[in-house]
């Protein structure tokens, strides 16, 4: 599922970026397509410019020749016409007719080859008139101011009637600039943020390349009109997104649910073991008492009755640790918050707990040196929350050095009491210090979990801590030991 929905976003990530690609493709074409009919254009009005010019000038010297050509011709005409009336008039008509015809038709003939000769100096003139501003153009263009040959209003309108012929509306910024990059002309918006946003077409590329001029033109809201025409696919590429999320968030809770059946298996197994040494002994020692021999000992009877005594309050605290989960499913504990000296307190549950480290052979020392000691907490909380820390300090001992623990206690300022449990054990890696106050965390030693418990003492340590309104840290080093600090606010 993980590849299939990785294969669709990829599939769908690469066909935008075609279809932006293609897009920025057909822009461009479009562009350079109208860019290069506007220089054409302002050609044509260059070649327009001089032909008026040297038309104008050949008019003015060709129409005084003309007149006096075509005046001739007519005054010619005339005297024959009228030669040819007074004639009629004085002589017989039918005596001289052939004569008279002959003469007629000779004029004619006389007349339209004199025409002819004149259109032909005509067409001779206006062509060597074309050769002379060809050569003009090629020799003077150049000359010329390029405001003049591509003012800034004739270029803007042939860029907007060329790009919206092309199918293409958006707003434009244009600049004139030469071949040394210096802008001979730009309008107020043309800033380009990047090379790649400026489209350029040389204007008038026979000039000489010293003399050639470019025209830059960018769009400043290229972008929007690129993303306008692919925009139909981002619901789909949110919606994969969306559907990757889901897959993601599903494994995770899947993940999560395996690690808390885990724990809790983890929690049963030890619950179990836990709760079956004692039931075990207390079973013994009632078996016992059924024997006659037992009951008529009273030293056996003894031992028996304390046997079940202390394996019942053994249980009884075993109960009491489960129970303590209830804390964590109650936004707020019962609590029966009073004034304690925790001097006093932290030195009767270091006495109780003395006999245990001695026991592997180690010491406890004390350095109660808060002057101001008093704080408001559950009597019983409190003391159950040194207790765990200390207990936990035995159990993660290092098997060949004797444990060294040391609690102490300071004013770090006027408003509360830091009560620190160190102690020389195995310490913990960093990744376990971000976890040891997570419910059921416990720390491994080694490949295996060797310390028995059920995870739950360093979790009640900082719920009762938190619903003190104080703060827990720890430290630690593996192989070197750990440390916990408590800051508590001084009762008032």
């Amino acid at each position: 599922m993980a590849i299939a929905l990785l294969g669709l976003l990829a599939m769908q990530i690469v066909y935008l970026e075609k279809m932006v690609a293609m897009r920025n493709s057909q822009f461009s074409e479009i562009v350079m397509r109208s860019l290069y009919s506007v220089s054409t254009m302002l050609e044509q009005n260059e070649t327009k410019y001089f032909l008026d010019k040297d038309l104008t000038e050949a008019e003015q010297t060709y129409s005084g020749i003309s007149q006096n050509s075509f005046s001739f011709s007519d005054h010619h005409e005339a005297t024959i016409d009228t030669t040819f009336g007074t004639e009629a008039a004085s002589q017989p008509r039918p005596a001289n007719i052939n004569t008279l015809k002959d003469l007629n038709i000779k004029d004619l003939n006389d007349t339209y080859q004199r025409k002819q000769e004149i259109l032909k100096g005509q067409y001779l003139y206006q062509k060597s008139l074309l050769n002379e501003v060809i050569l003009t153009i090629l020799n003077h263009s150049s000359d010329r101011p390029i405001q003049e040959r591509a003012d800034s209003a004739t270029v803007a309108s042939y860029l907007r009637s060329e790009l919206e012929f092309n199918g293409l509306t958006l707003p434009f910024e244009f600049a004139i600039v030469n071949r040394t990059s210096g802008v001979i002309y730009k309008t107020n918006g043309y800033s380009p943020m990047s090379q790649q946003d400026v489209y350029t077409q040389v204007l008038f590329p026979n000039d000489p390349k010293s003399k050639q001029n470019t025209l830059n033109v960018t769009f400043p809201n290229k972008s929007d009109y690129i993303f306008s025409s692919v925009k139909f696919l981002v619901p789909s590429l949110a919606f994969t997104f969306l559907l990757l999320g889901v897959f993601l968030y599903t494994i995770s809770v899947a993940f999560k649910q395996k690690k808390l059946s885990e724990i809790k298996n983890d929690f049963i197994n030890n619950m179990t073991h836990e709760f079956k040494t004692p039931i075990s002994s207390i079973s013994i020692a009632a078996q016992m008492l059924n024997d006659d021999s037992v009951r008529k000992s009273p030293e056996m009877l003894k031992h028996v009755s304390s046997v079940i005594n202390d394996e019942t309050k053994r249980l009884r605290f075993q109960v009491e640790k489960v129970l303590q989960l209830s804390l964590f499913d109650r936004k707020n504990a019962t609590m029966r918050l009073e004034e304690e000296d925790a001097n006093a307190s932290i030195y009767n549950v270091i006495n109780t707990f003395k006999l245990k480290v001695e026991k592997y052979g180690g010491h406890i020392n004390a350095n109660l040196d808060a002057e101001d000691p008093i704080i408001n907490v559950d009597r019983m909380h409190f003391t159950n929350v040194i207790f765990n820390l200390l207990d936990n300090a035995v159990k993660y001992r290092r098997e060949d050095v004797a444990p060294e623990l040391e609690v102490t206690t300071v004013n770090p300022d006027e408003d509360h009491i830091q009560i620190t449990v160190a102690d020389n054990g195995i310490g913990m890696t960093r990744e376990d210090l971000k976890k040891i106050f997570e419910k059921f965390y416990r720390v491994s030693t080694g490949n295996r979990h060797d310390v028995k418990g059920f995870g739950l003492g360093l979790a009640y340590v900082h719920k009762m801590i938190d619903l003190f309104g104080g703060s827990i840290r720890a430290e630690s080093e593996l192989n070197k030991g750990s440390k916990f600090i408590i800051t508590l606010p001084l009762y008032k």
